[in-house]
């Protein structure tokens, strides 16, 4: 079990890139996933990896060492999981990656039912806005938006997701209402910049009749949040285009309005990404079909949509 142990440590670093990011995966600190790679080293007589303050990269010799160790690794990894369930109870650990606010709002909500359904099963969910690589940072499932499916990953479509133009009451007042997407050019715009790519996401508008309207926005405020950006909408800042996900709870209660009722842009979609290997771990087959059940029941891909006025008050 030791020299698993430091296996496990190499393989996660290397297909990292980083000691970092296999102690995250691993619950260890970095130093710690560092040592078992350096104790692996010494029991082989190999040099693995180039190490430097900046980087993390595979010598010849560990190139090699990885092709020949991941997929019995991963078919080990496998055994495990399944003879540590039964049929009839599913178990273990259950990695799931979820961003933030999504997450809180949408997803802990769910997990009382399914508790008590599978005592045996233990959640250990991740927060991060970031989009992850489900098989290669060996996370069970992952649930969000733009996640790549790289090989091995399939989706299961939960939700459409859209966005609308929102503001206060009071940094309404005294100003005029917007009746075309052109007027919100004088208002102060809370924009958002995206975490993959840098960029700040573009108004770009459109309505049931086909029309489309770019707004250049007089840009007030930037964030990488939308969670923080409907936060800074219910303070009076300015105007955002909100994702619906993060729009709805503050739709529901009053503390902002829609601004534009007609008009909306896309977002793609909210879906569950997990393997799609043939012998699934029960708790992950389980974790999916729950989650999805639970989207369905709540009626949360009508929340989502742009037509959503907050009339069922959640």
């Amino acid at each position: 079990m030791d020299a698993l142990h430091l296996i496990e440590s190499f393989v996660l670093s290397a297909r990292a890139g980083s000691f970092s990011a296999a102690a995250r995966r691993l619950g260890m600190t970095p130093a710690a996933v560092s040592k078992n790679v350096a104790r692996l080293e010494t029991q082989l007589g190999l040099r693995l990896f180039h190490r430097s303050t900046r980087s993390l990269t595979l010598t010849a010799g560990g190139e090699r060492f990885l092709l020949d160790v991941d997929g019995p690794f991963a078919a080990l990894t496998d055994a495990f999981s399944r003879a540590s369930e039964r049929e009839s109870a599913p178990s273990g650990t259950l990695k799931v990656s979820v961003a933030h606010s999504f997450g809180r709002e949408y997803l802990i909500p769910m997990l009382g039912e399914f508790l008590v359904r599978y005592p045996d099963i233990v959640p250990d969910w991740r927060f991060d806005n970031r989009s992850v690589d489900v098989v290669g940072e060996g996370f069970d499932a992952a649930i969000g938006g733009g996640i790549e499916l790289t090989q091995g990953v399939i989706a299961r479509r939960l939700a459409p997701t859209y966005a609308v133009m929102c503001a206060s009451s009071a940094y309404m007042a005294g100003r005029k209402m917007p009746e075309h997407p052109s007027a919100l050019a004088a208002l102060d715009a809370i924009m958002r910049r995206s975490g993959m790519s840098g960029r700040l996401r573009a108004w770009d508008l459109r309505n049931v009749e086909g029309e489309r309207v770019n707004v250049e926005a007089r840009t007030r405020m930037i964030f990488d949040d939308p969670e923080a950006m409907a936060h800074a909408v219910a303070l009076g800042y300015g105007v955002a285009l909100l994702p619906m996900p993060h729009a709805a709870p503050m739709l529901a209660t009053g503390r902002i309005l829609r601004l534009l009722p007609d008009w909306f842009d896309e977002y793609g979609g909210v879906s569950i990404y997990y393997s799609n290997k043939k012998q699934l771990p029960l708790r992950t087959r389980v974790f999916v079909d729950h989650v999805a059940q639970s989207f369905e029941q709540q009626r949360l891909a009508a929340r989502f949509d742009w037509r959503w006025d907050g009339a069922d008050g959640k």
